[in-house]
């Protein structure tokens, strides 16, 4: 049975353990790094934005890993499938990120001579605001882009590791948030229309083990006239309070139970098969587009692909009503981490 929280309170209790594993549809914990009685070497916080329509895309991180941060920023064509991206990565950190402490409230900003990030959050709506010099070609990137915070149900997990009762993931996934704006890049100019333009926020916190492997699939779009997403995945942690998986629908959450993926690890850019342990989720990713990311740096790994790719298939909401879903774009992702 999944653990179901509705009710605000602290994350961790007095010994840094967390107090209630389990999910909610809102961010109901109160996190803090002074309740944290792990090292600071391992307390993990990012924010990572993925705004997608069916052509184009851009992605941005910004996170604070205890002894590294990063700050990234990705585009995507997948009508001519390539990506470009650009990547600072910073030393010993330690929380001087400044990244909030919840999601509803505070910004989150990165500045330097050639690279400018920031996602401002307004009551309503969110802002993203990114500048990066010679980012192609010699050509600077500038991105500004809206989107519509409309306080719909979402994901939210607190999950503990067994091995480490100090190590914790508290996260929240905000699906099908509506975005306009504009992406320059010289003399270039990219419009997003919120009418076929969504965003998704990862939101995490916490303290990792040292070596996991994750699978995560997302998608936002639209079904039937209306808002339709999921938040698909697995691999790390003890997910026996709750998993991460959900359906959104009209701003509303419909929990899952187990997922897998059934893909070729020697091949990523076959199709994937995403299926659920209770016959409610029946899907397949046909890969449009690898964005590959290797960094290793010895004892530092993060190994993985992200793929975006078109969705098909089908989808059963707590209700029994079943969704078609017809070529949608999302990806799907498999990363190893050991950091």
């Amino acid at each position: 049975m999944q653990n179901l929280i509705t009710k605000n309170q602290k994350l961790l209790n007095e010994f840094g353990h967390l107090s209630n594993p389990g999910y909610a549809f809102h961010p109901v914990f109160e996190y803090s790094r002074k309740d944290i009685k792990a090292s600071i070497w391992r307390i993990k916080e990012w924010d990572y934005y993925a705004v997608l329509n069916q052509r184009h895309g851009i992605t941005f991180t910004i996170a604070d890993l205890g002894y590294s941060a990063m700050v990234t920023v990705v585009t995507l064509d997948f009508e001519h499938p390539q990506k470009r991206n650009k990547t600072k990565l910073l030393w010993f950190p330690f929380g001087k990120m400044n990244l909030p402490k919840s999601s509803l409230d505070g910004d989150s900003v990165y500045s330097s001579n050639d690279l400018k990030l920031e996602f401002i959050r307004h009551k309503n709506s969110r802002t993203i605001r990114a500048y990066v010099k010679g980012f192609e070609n010699g050509n600077d990137l500038d991105v500004h882009l809206e989107l519509d915070d409309l306080h719909d149900e979402s994901m939210v997990i607190a999950t503990p590791w067994k091995e480490n009762k100090l190590s914790f993931y508290y996260n929240q996934k905000i699906n099908c948030m509506p975005t306009s704006g504009t992406m320059k890049l010289g003399e270039k100019t990219i419009t997003f229309d919120k009418s076929e333009t969504y965003a998704v926020l990862d939101w995490g916190r916490g303290v990792w083990t040292y070596k996991n492997t994750w699978y995560w699939s997302s998608l936002s779009g639209v079904v039937n006239g209306k808002r339709f997403g999921f938040n698909l995945g697995y691999g790390f942690g003890d997910t026996s309070a709750a998993t991460e998986n959900m359906l959104f629908f009209d701003g509303k959450a419909h929990k899952l139970d187990k997922i897998t993926f059934e893909i070729n690890h020697s091949n990523l850019m076959n199709d994937w098969i995403i299926k659920d342990n209770q016959n409610r989720v029946d899907l397949i990713m046909k890969p449009v587009l690898d964005r590959p990311d290797q960094i290793n740096l010895g004892i530092i790994k993060n190994i993985g692909h992200q793929i975006f790719g078109l969705f098909s298939g089908s989808v059963i909401l707590d209700d029994g009503s079943k969704l078609i879903i017809e070529n949608l774009l999302g990806f799907a992702e498999k990363i190893m981490n050991h950091y």
